[in-house]
């Protein structure tokens, strides 16, 4: 008797702690018209998105006016505004048509991964593009000699392998993590925050990563670009002519855009306590930055910037001359 009711008690165990290997990521709930528009809506932004992020990387380097350090500092954000969005808007997609979606434990790990490099890289990288316009704007003189080639690859590179690295490390702790009871994700995509409140196990580990390596992560960007900017305006209200310093804030303001919206997304999703925003709240906001930023950003580029249209104009006419011959 004794042994019966000690099996059917392991039995009932194994029933309900039986360890999640795939998830379901439930979107946006609402009705079949609402989920169309929505599909529709994405779709179009996330092409856009792709054709604008790879008009600017074809359009830096091919034109040589565009080989300077800005361009290529803009070039990389285009990538990476290219595969955020791609590790993000597809399946996303496929929830929206299908009212919903699984995805694997591995996939879903995959999915934070890439979605983290690039978001830690895009950190970095628009504190590195804020000390450009630092020294353009304060040290003009040594712009050249500072802002090398050797130096601006090697940002590059530092901030990709940053970017890797912390989220190499965040994915392989988050993959100790157990879940065995819901498997039901009320998000648009694998994020971390999500995975920890399903998870059944003890997440002290991760909240430890999380602290030791996403507060840097946040923290050194954030304040190069806020000292960056700090000596920028101190520089600018020292011009004594308002067209000169009309002229000289012109020269960052794409970019002061660009990290205010990033940015502000970011603190906003990441940094306000969960109980003063509903899931909803937190969907909206991660579209933000995961799909209106990388899709807005070429614009702001492109319509805010003359060296960019004088190159979109210049090979619009060489492909007009090559047709006509």
């Amino acid at each position: 008797m004794l042994l019966d009711v000690s099996f059917n008690f392991l039995l009932y165990l194994q029933t309900n702690l039986t360890v999640v290997m795939e998830f379901f990521l439930l979107g946006f709930q609402g009705s079949q018209l609402l989920r169309n528009l929505l599909f529709l809506l994405f779709l179009v932004v996330f092409v856009a998105t792709i054709c604008g992020n790879l008009l600017i990387i074809i359009l830096v380097s091919t034109s040589k006016n565009l080989h300077t350090p800005m361009y290529l500092f803009i070039s990389q954000l285009s990538i990476s505004d290219i595969l955020l969005p791609t590790t993000i808007v597809p399946n996303l997609l496929h929830i929206l048509l299908n009212n919903g979606g699984t995805v694997s434990f591995i996939g879903c790990l995959t999915q934070f991964y890439f979605f983290d490099c690039t978001e830690v890289f895009e950190c970095f990288l628009l504190a590195v593009m804020s000390y450009d316009r630092y020294v353009a704007i304060c040290n003009p003189l040594r712009y050249t000699s500072i802002m090398t080639n050797r130096f601006c690859n090697a940002s590059i590179i530092i901030s990709w392998l940053i970017g890797n690295v912390i989220s190499f490390i965040g994915t392989i702790t988050s993959s100790k993590l157990n879940f065995c009871g819901s498997n039901i994700i009320d998000h648009l995509f694998c994020d971390l925050v999500p995975l920890l409140d399903l998870s059944c196990s003890d997440t002290f580990s991760v909240h430890l990563v999380i602290f030791v390596l996403g507060a840097p992560t946040l923290i050194v960007p954030t304040s190069i670009i806020v000292v960056s900017y700090t000596y920028i305006v101190i520089s600018v209200l020292r011009i004594p002519s308002s067209t000169g310093r009309q002229k000289a804030f012109s020269t960052c303001s794409s970019h002061l855009i660009v990290v205010s919206i990033f940015y502000g997304t970011i603190f906003s999703v990441y940094f306000v306590p969960k109980r003063e925003q509903t899931w909803v709240t937190s969907k909206i906001l991660s579209l933000l930055y995961t799909v209106l930023t990388p899709f807005i950003n070429p614009i702001i580029y492109s319509l805010r910037n003359k060296d960019i249209k004088k190159a979109v104009q210049q090979t619009l006419h060489k492909h007009i001359s090559r047709n006509k011959h």
